[in-house]
């Protein structure tokens, strides 16, 4: 099997799913917000990770979801699926059907139930079952806080001696352990930042981009850090990375997805309600939240 390539280059960002009033996803909204963000120089996006609520979809929901985005997203963006799942079996059906529905590659996190199992070679198996099978490139998503589970440098350059392995969203913010994955991967393999509050120092290791959930409601600084790097414009672009530590914190860390959504309400976008168990933002947090987003230029 030859190497397969997908450029990702950039910022993306991962998407949240809309929900209406009674629950169910808001198939049109999601497609008016991704008009929006077509706008921006946005590399693509992630459709149903984390800030997704993937984990509160049934599979027909999943497919229904990626085939709409995909409608919406012009062919020279990317749309990366979320398709992880607990099981090795469950993850190459579901990354099966995401090809079908359009996606350009998936976005595969690590199982975590039986977090004590996860060894190296139980994460690199499964690894390597998903690439042999997915007919489109795969990325790994380590995401700790979420998972409980933290895949080692060491294993995931095992894993991307694999053709259809080509790159992972990093989202611990451990810089050591990002420049340790990237010493020792081979230099076809694209790690991403996995959130905007150390997208600088991962681009000044060598990280390709990010999957930044600030991108969300500051697309356009997002997509600055970036290029201001780029241009070795570096003292501007740490200017910009740290007025937007706050508005990245607000809508990850502090609010979460609750938060991103109340974010996108007031920047005129469809934002919605969150799927419960989660629960929404209340006046005094939504205020909290406004504050912020003025104190740091988005609103």
């Amino acid at each position: 099997m030859s190497r397969s390539t997908v450029s990702l280059k950039g910022a993306l960002t991962p998407i949240p799913t809309p929900f209406d009033a009674e629950g169910n996803v808001a198939y049109g909204a999601l497609a008016d917000n991704l008009s929006r963000w077509n706008d921006f120089d946005l590399t693509g996006y992630v459709v149903l990770g984390s800030n997704g609520e993937a984990v509160y979809l049934d599979d027909e929901e999943k497919v229904r979801v990626w085939e709409t985005a995909r409608r919406a997203i012009p062919s020279g963006k990317l749309m990366i699926a979320g398709t992880g799942a607990e099981s090795t079996r469950q993850t190459i059906a579901l990354s099966r059907r995401a090809a079908q529905a359009g996606a350009d590659a998936v976005l595969v996190v690590t199982p975590n139930y039986y977090a004590g199992l996860m060894t190296s070679d139980a994460l690199v198996a499964h690894y390597y079952a998903v690439a042999d099978a997915s007919p489109v490139p795969v990325l790994i998503y380590n995401v700790p806080k979420f998972t409980g589970v933290d895949i080692t440098p060491a294993a995931v350059a095992r894993a991307a001696q694999h053709p259809n392995i080509v790159g992972m969203k990093e989202t611990g913010g451990n810089v050591a352990k990002i420049a340790d994955t990237i010493r020792l991967v081979g230099p076809d393999f694209q790690l991403l930042a996995g959130s905007a509050s150390f997208l600088l120092a991962s681009l000044a290791l060598g990280a390709t981009g990010g999957i930044l959930a600030l991108a969300i409601i500051a697309p356009q600084e997002a997509l600055e850090i970036y290029r201001l790097f780029h241009a070795g414009q570096l003292q501007e672009a740490a200017e910009l990375q740290r007025l937007m530590i706050p508005v990245n914190a607000a809508i990850t860390a502090r609010f979460g997805i609750a938060g991103s959504k109340a974010a996108l309400d007031m920047l005129g976008f469809y934002g919605g309600p969150v799927r419960p168990p989660l629960l929404d933002l209340g006046a005094a947090e939504r205020k909290e939240l406004r504050d912020i987003l003025e104190a740091g230029g988005v609103l």
